[in-house]
């Protein structure tokens, strides 16, 4: 009967943990969306022209708002708030398979409720608004891409940047890294991610980002959006794999086993310890 509590008490703690990871990603990716496309969409050209903070704005806004999500969230989910960094923490075995879906459904939910905010806030404007691929910072190539970039551009850029995305957040893991600099160094890749790709496709490297804007652009925007969910975790594999491939403490588990591993660790600390001054 014990046993039987046992294992009632430990399905709940893990469910609980599961709906906690659900509910701050949610808000960690509304936060995002609201912070880096909410920018786009109304603090540059389309209502405030004469103080456009411009693309280097939009890039910190998105770095911001992640910097801002890893304090506020990093305790409770890790504050992936991108489908293509949950992917690319499972694939390494960072996280389990069956707490993925409570990030990813999370993630979209978060990232349609931040886009719904915007639209409200940008109806609130003079004139008729009405969102559309032109006005709402959606992701796309060719007509929807704000330097005209073609189809093949857009696949590189979404592979590559998101892959470096998921390479600096796989570091972050690391035992040798501070976790109180992992928000830093995430949130200042994702601002050079965007610095580089505006102009190709928007940016997306974040399939929720898409699809948050996209719903409410609808058109053309809706029917690229199957690209930003296609690319960018293709781009989240091919980070893990780079990462994988350098990660010394994957070799050291390897060659020793995890419980000799560890007493080596300790090991080295205490040596360490004993040489300081």
């Amino acid at each position: 009967m014990l046993l039987v509590e046992a294992r009632r008490a430990a399905t709940g703690g893990r469910m609980n943990h599961n709906v906690r990871v659900l509910v701050a990603e949610a808000i960690g990716t509304f936060v995002l969306v609201l912070g880096g496309p909410g920018t786009a969409v109304l603090a540059t050209g389309g209502f405030f022209e004469s103080g456009s903070v411009g693309v280097l704005g939009v890039a910190l806004a998105f770095g911001l708002s992640l910097l801002a999500m890893a304090y506020a969230i990093g305790n409770i989910s890790g504050c992936h708030i991108n489908p293509a960094v949950t992917v690319g923490l499972w694939i390494m075995k960072k996280i389990e398979a069956a707490v993925v879906p409570f990030y990813v459904v999370g993630q979209l939910v978060g990232a349609a409720v931040g886009g719904l905010v915007i639209w409200l806030i940008a109806s609130g404007a003079p004139g008729d608004f009405s969102a559309d691929q032109s006005n709402f910072a959606v992701n796309g190539w060719d007509d929807l891409s704000p330097g005209g970039f073609s189809f093949g551009a857009m696949v590189i850029v979404e592979i590559v940047l998101t892959a470096v995305l998921v390479f600096v957040v796989l570091s972050t893991t690391h035992r040798r890294f501070s976790p109180a600099a992992g928000g830093l160094a995430v949130g200042l890749t994702l601002t050079l991610i965007h610095l580089v790709s505006i102009p190709v496709d928007n940016t997306s490297v974040n399939p929720a980002r898409s699809f948050g804007m996209a719903i409410f652009a609808g058109s053309d925007a809706l029917e690229q959006l199957w690209a930003f969910f296609v690319f960018p975790l293709l781009g989240a594999a091919l980070g893990a794999l780079a990462w994988g491939a350098i990660d010394d403490s994957r070799v050291e588990t390897e060659v020793l086993g995890p419980t000799k591993l560890v007493d080596v660790q300790d090991a080295m600390e205490a040596m360490e310890a004993d040489t300081r001054p």
